[in-house]
């Protein structure tokens, strides 16, 4: 069976890729672990050399990534842009820095000598999502290829073109044959190499279904697991904010790649005595925004990635205007061929609607009124979900105070929620567990290992 590969805004097919054989997946998993015994004995500095040079690829070719990710899931191409050298950042990051997360800890003890190594495990699978194509698998790959793992990649089918440019790029940059494979399979090929002895750990993101089944085949085998799963990511809006400067954020927040982001803001929590305001000034500026071809500069909002997606989100919509959901402005498919969606702003939404309680993927924002900032806080923490939180206030002390109170893996104030290569990423409660980035990222996959000399 082949996988295809659709063009969002057109509808076209782009492109046809064969999956692997069963007998042939093996040998290539196989081979990636026959790779990593040598890749494990490589220095520090050569494998930084290696994503120093997978940087500077990166960004020389961030145009035709760009275009690629647009061609693909619908990306506007100037997000496009910046993800390719979001990426270049995450591996030039970890280039410089993790030798020393990963050095020897010596440790006080009764004996002649103690101390907790960091040893690289082997080979971890990672099944990516077509949402963020580069960045998902850049933020696996950069750490776990410095702290000498290798890495096999299962991506979303609909961006095969993408995973084997990544792998072609991290060999040009001098990786050695085999530390990172792309596995061109389907979902139904995933347990097979959960199950392979060479396979030590798997990390993905995406739905809590799939990270559900993938934790309990990882968990039957006895291997770790790390999730980054969906997200409902509150906004709160203080009554003290500068109103139209919030509502700009706001918009930006909720429409970034299209909407199709896990920590993209999606429920809209505002006081009361701005409620009305912010309202207004929210619907305004969604309407400003141009919909239109991924490929275009002047393009703000793309296409959703697929059709079905579509109708996903506008059922989504359609239930929570027949629960007593008002809809402001969009609520509707554009005309034409192509999965576009119009900027949608629906009010007077509570959590029990589906735009109150579900992840919506794609540029649909729900507003929830709240009367005091514990019931903003109630009404955050009233999801399943807990990946990141924003809170804004024209006081950042009285925002800060309530970052301990939201259920969350992390809570920004007066500013975009967004991974950041420095800092630790992930969720709780629905929203999957274990950590990327910063030096917590990179010790989830290595053997801490405790050496005693007596």
């Amino acid at each position: 069976m082949a996988l295809r590969s659709i063009d969002p805004a057109s509808g076209e097919e782009i492109a046809r890729y064969d999956e692997l054989a069963e007998d042939g997946l093996c040998d290539v998993v196989g081979a990636t672990h026959e790779a990593w015994l040598a890749w494990r004995e490589v220095s520090f500095e050569a494998r930084a050399r290696v994503l120093g040079r997978a940087a500077e690829l990166l960004t020389e070719e961030r145009r035709a990534h760009a275009e690629l990710m647009a061609r693909e899931m619908g990306k506007p191409v100037l997000q496009g842009e910046a993800e390719a050298d979001k990426c270049a950042l995450v591996c030039r990051f970890y280039a410089e820095n993790a030798e020393r997360f990963l050095a020897p800890e010596p440790i006080a003890t009764d004996a002649k000598k103690s101390y907790v190594r960091f040893d690289p495990i082997g080979a971890v699978l990672a099944i990516m999502p077509w949402n963020f194509p580069y960045w998902q698998v850049f933020r696996f790959a950069a750490p776990a290829i410095m702290a000498g793992n290798a890495g096999l990649l299962k991506h979303a089918s609909n961006v095969t073109g993408a995973a084997l440019a990544i792998e072609d790029l991290l060999r040009r940059a001098g990786l050695p044959q085999g530390v990172f494979r792309t596995l061109v399979i389907s979902s139904r090929q995933v347990e097979s190499v959960i199950d392979h002895a060479a396979v030590r750990a798997v990390t993905l993101t995406g739905s809590e279904a799939a990270g559900a089944a993938v934790a309990a085949r990882a968990g039957q085998r006895i291997k770790k697991s790390v999730l980054e799963l969906g997200g409902s990511d509150p906004f709160i809006v203080l009554d003290d904010v500068d109103v139209p400067a919030v509502a700009r954020a706001a918009a930006r927040a909720r429409t970034i790649n299209s909407g199709q982001s896990c920590i993209a803001a999606k429920r809209f929590i505002v006081m009361e005595p701005v409620a009305r305001a912010f309202e207004e000034a929210f619907a305004a500026e969604l309407g400003s925004l141009v919909v239109g071809n991924p490929l275009e500069e002047k393009t703000d909002v793309g296409p959703l990635a697929r059709a079905d997606l579509v109708d996903e989100l506008d059922d989504q919509v359609q239930r929570t205007v027949a629960a007593g959901g008002r809809l402001v402005t969009g609520g509707r498919r554009l005309d034409g061929p192509g999965c576009f969606y119009a900027p949608t702003l629906l009010a007077d939404v509570d959590p029990s609607m589906p735009a109150g309680c579900e992840e919506t993927f794609g540029p649909v924002a729900a507003l929830l009124r709240a009367g005091s900032e514990d019931e903003a806080v109630e009404i955050a923490n009233g999801s399943v979900f807990g990946l990141g939180a924003s809170v804004w206030s024209g006081d950042a002390a009285r925002a800060e105070r309530l970052a301990p109170h939201i259920d969350a893996g992390c809570v920004f104030v007066n500013g975009m929620v967004k991974s950041d290569p420095r800092l630790p990423f992930g969720g709780v409660k629905l929203s999957g567990y274990g950590r990327e980035l910063a030096d917590f990222g990179i010790r989830e996959f290595v053997n801490i290992k405790t050496v005693v000399v007596e």
